[in-house]
């Protein structure tokens, strides 16, 4: 029975790692060729147009005023750090962005969840070394680039970890009601970019296509990751969510025929030990 109980967050997160990792995939794709703060507004929009649709069309119950100004913040916060990641994408330093985005994207509410909640089992840290060895093994850079992005995926990766915590604090409300309410954050910062910088025609028009897939895909793995969140603790959640990477690799791969590592697999492989791992008890 209690393998069963932590089979369902885990189940949810997976499922968000998916829809993440090919949301992140078509965002930088779609930047490729256009402003990077007008995608992501793209992608915000159309997100928040499917759950609020889901969301009216299934009843479900409207969260709290608590739970939507909570999800208000960690959208802005998240929506902000997924413009500010697309745009690194876009500059070609996904191997360099990736890794300390995600990195520090979980390790901050992971910390906080230690002191919040008790310290996991031994097993539970050592899934979550691995998987952090696979995040970076998969994302880290082969080409000894520069660390120009560094502040760009430091500041990304901080607001991940805002938006992971905001959401926890939203609490048990509707996970479509919710998902909405994060994109109305991310939206109202994002559009607000685009205006003052007068980027209104900066995209072609497969380019708007793409961010506005990219917007749907994203704003469902926001939802799965809140029922992983919700039915589960959030360390485990934000630590398999980060595994995101190995998606947007594997994507980049088979579609643009990108250049695949050695270490590229075995942080894949690594992350797919880590998730037993933390699952288990």
């Amino acid at each position: 029975m209690a393998l069963s109980h932590e089979l369902v967050p885990t189940s949810f997160s997976l499922a968000a790692v998916f829809a993440w990792g090919a949301s992140d995939f078509l965002g930088g794709f779609a930047s490729r060729r256009a402003n990077a703060f007008l995608v992501t507004t793209i992608a915000h929009a159309s997100g928040l147009i499917l759950m609020w649709t889901l969301a009216s069309a299934t009843h479900a119950p409207f969260p709290s005023g608590r739970s939507l100004a909570w999800a208000l913040v960690a959208g802005t916060s998240g929506g902000t750090a997924l413009a500010i990641f697309y745009r690194a994408l876009s500059m070609g330093r996904m191997g360099l962005t990736a890794p300390v985005a995600a990195l520090l994207g979980a390790a901050i509410p992971t910390v906080f969840d230690i002191f919040t909640e008790g310290f996991p089992g031994t097993i539970h840290v050592a899934g979550f070394l691995l998987a952090g060895i696979g995040i970076w093994l998969i994302s880290r850079t082969e080409d000894g680039g520069g660390a120009e992005g560094i502040g760009l995926a430091a500041l990304a990766g901080v607001g991940f970890a805002g938006f992971y915590m905001g959401m926890r604090e939203a609490g048990d409300g509707s996970a479509m009601w919710l998902a909405t309410f994060t994109r109305t954050g991310g939206l109202i910062v994002t559009s607000m970019i685009v205006i003052f910088t007068r980027s209104f025609r900066e995209i072609t028009p497969s380019g708007a296509r793409w961010g506005m897939l990219a917007g749907c895909l994203d704003v469902t793995g926001t939802a799965l990751f809140v029922r992983a969140s919700q039915t589960g603790r959030l360390d485990a959640a934000v630590v398999l969510t980060s595994l995101y990477p190995a998606v947007t690799v594997l994507l980049a791969r088979l579609i643009l025929r990108e250049h695949f590592t050695r270490w590229k697999a075995v942080g894949i492989f690594a992350a797919m030990l880590a998730v037993p791992l933390i699952a288990g008890q």
